[in-house]
């Protein structure tokens, strides 16, 4: 699926020279957070909703308000992760997106990337989700795929999900006959399972244990 057929010309852009009134009124019809300013083809930034909306004078050309601008946008080749890193970045709906030329070209909506990323095979392949940490100095992608791959499984993608006092959490969408080879190896490579998996042998093993234990200092 080519992400660039979802860039949308529906709302159009407004200039400097337009009132506030006109960019109020964008703000009531569209379900939007920015809209953009152009300029002879040329992206000039972004006013945010919560800044025109409480501008009293609407009379006033936008021109005035230039210093409320927010200047983001899209290379029209964007992935769809690089997408959604502007998105939450810059806490909008609509992204500009520019040619190679640097020229606006229309914008995307956040909606529509959400959709295109949702129905991936990323997203919708029968799968595990499976979250491990390690210590960031000790942590390779290249392991990573060989433990997966050494038990059977099949890595579909994984991102670093958080970093935190010196390691690394990765999560993994992994297609594995036995879930729990898996996780046995990560654990022999020095790798916390942070995520939490029905029938895992190694967790039911130690709660049998535990209850044991338990039976024990109670006699």
């Amino acid at each position: 699926m080519n992400i660039t057929d979802y860039i949308l010309n529906e709302i159009k852009p407004l200039s400097l020279k337009s009132s506030v009134k006109a960019a109020q009124k964008l703000f009531d019809n569209f379900p939007i957070t920015h809209f953009a300013v152009v300029e002879n083809n040329k992206i000039l930034g972004c006013f945010a909703q919560d800044d025109i909306q409480t501008i009293e004078n609407k009379s006033d050309e936008l021109v005035g308000y230039a210093h409320l601008l927010n200047s983001f946008f899209a290379d029209e080749k964007a992935t769809v992760l690089e997408l959604l890193k502007i998105f939450a970045d810059n806490d909008t709906t609509i992204i500009p997106v520019l040619n190679k030329e640097k020229e606006y070209i229309g914008y995307y909506d956040l909606c529509d990337v959400l959709d295109v990323f949702s129905t991936s095979p990323f997203m919708i392949e029968d799968s595990e989700t499976l979250i491990i940490e390690k210590n960031e100095n000790d942590y390779s992608m290249s392991e990573v795929s060989q433990i997966v791959e050494s038990n059977g499984g099949k890595l579909l993608g994984l991102y670093v999900s958080e970093k935190n006092q010196g390691n690394v959490q990765v999560t993994l969408k992994i297609k594995a006959e036995d879930i729990n080879e898996v996780m046995h190896t990560f654990r022999r490579y020095d790798y916390k399972i942070i995520s939490t998996h029905e029938n895992d042998i190694y967790l039911e093993d130690l709660k049998n244990r535990s209850d044991y234990l338990q039976k024990y200092l109670e006699m």
